[in-house]
């Protein structure tokens, strides 16, 4: 059920006039070109065709003043940019090569909405967006079942093996994947105990938690719904390749963009109302006979169309997103809050 293409003279345009997204500058040579061609030189595209400029700035990047009590002052690089012209988005990234920027994300994030930026997804999203086991605990009452899940960290005493004790109730195969990376990367079957056993003192050397999950069978196909402005707008549907557990591109998954099944659709409402903010991306499993909910993304990949050397769709759900930031970016400043520090304790996520 893929909406009409937005008209952006349809919605109410504030002055913003930028959008940076945060995202640590670690990528190879060869991620950075294939990156740029699959969205990010879109994404530049979409934005300036809104009369707004796009920019990809490492979390170093921003330079704080705050010498003049209450009145902080913000530089991109070298440029003052202000929360009347200036949105920053701003999700947690956490591969391994991006570990050591961790800290210094999630940081930056609470600095800038302190410094009374709107954030399309604040800190505590971007937490529970980020962790597997966090996403599943906070929906757990979802209208589509969650996938029962066991975390384990791995730290020095993984051999010890004293993460078994959760582990009595697990079915095998089970799938044992990392608790916040992306791109279905790191996801591995594990046919028994001691197949887990393995896996986890791998994840040990790169100090990374996992996650536990029963395996679906063969052929699990994973859904993506785009949730703009709290409503269903698209559909990405993932096939894994014969013999994969995993449906992502990045492990060879055949991408399609069908209408939106009606229990997606309907279990849209729960999402949107947990997660009251302009965009993000619900992850479910399919697996023959039911859905699974499987995770959350906030910042999750608008993927092109190959079909179409246009690239009409995703061109669209781009532009909706970026309406839907600057119009949330208008409601803020119209309800005055820009420029004031956030009090109460960290806002974005429903109770």
């Amino acid at each position: 059920m893929t909406r009409e293409p937005t008209d952006p003279t349809e919605s109410q345009a504030g002055p913003l006039r930028r959008m940076c997204w945060i995202f640590p500058d670690r990528e190879s040579s060869r991620a950075t070109a294939m990156w740029q061609d699959f969205f990010w030189n879109l994404y530049a595209e979409v934005a300036e065709s809104l009369g707004m400029t796009w920019t990809r700035h490492a979390p170093d990047a921003v330079t704080v003043d705050a010498t003049v009590p209450g009145r902080p002052r913000v530089y991109v690089d070298d440029e003052p940019v202000t929360p009347q012209d200036t949105l920053f988005v701003t999700a947690l990234y956490s591969l391994p090569y991006q570990s050591m920027d961790i800290f210094n994300q999630f940081a930056l994030y609470a600095v800038l909405e302190q410094s009374g930026f709107y954030l399309p997804f604040p800190p505590q999203v971007s937490l529970i967006g980020n962790d597997k086991m966090a996403t599943l605990l906070h929906l757990h009452d979802s209208p589509v079942p969650v996938i029962p899940s066991i975390r384990i960290g791995t730290g020095r005493d993984i051999g010890k093996h004293l993460y078994e004790v959760a582990l009595g109730n697990l079915t095998y195969p089970a799938v044992v994947k990392p608790a916040g990376w992306c791109g279905g990367g790191g996801i591995n079957l594990a046919r028994n105990a001691e197949e887990i056993r393995g896996l986890a003192s791998l994840a040990q050397g790169g100090d990374t938690t996992l996650v536990v999950q029963p395996y679906l069978g063969d052929g699990t196909i994973d859904y993506r719904v785009y949730v703009v402005d709290g409503k269903p707008y698209a559909l990405m549907k993932r096939t894994p390749l014969p013999g994969s557990p995993v449906a992502n591109a990045s492990r060879g998954g055949l991408m399609e963009f069908p209408p939106v099944p009606a229990e997606l659709a309907a279990a849209t409402a729960y999402f949107a109302e947990r997660f009251p903010i302009p965009f993000f991306c619900v992850d479910f499993l399919f697996d023959g006979e039911r859905f699974w909910f499987s995770e959350l993304e906030p910042d999750g990949v608008i993927a092109p169309d190959y079909d179409d050397p246009q690239r009409l769709l995703q061109r669209d759900i781009t532009r909706a997103r970026f309406v839907a930031y600057r119009d949330a970016h208008a409601k803020w400043l119209a309800d005055g809050r820009a420029g004031l520090p956030v009090t109460g304790g960290t806002t974005g996520v429903a109770r």
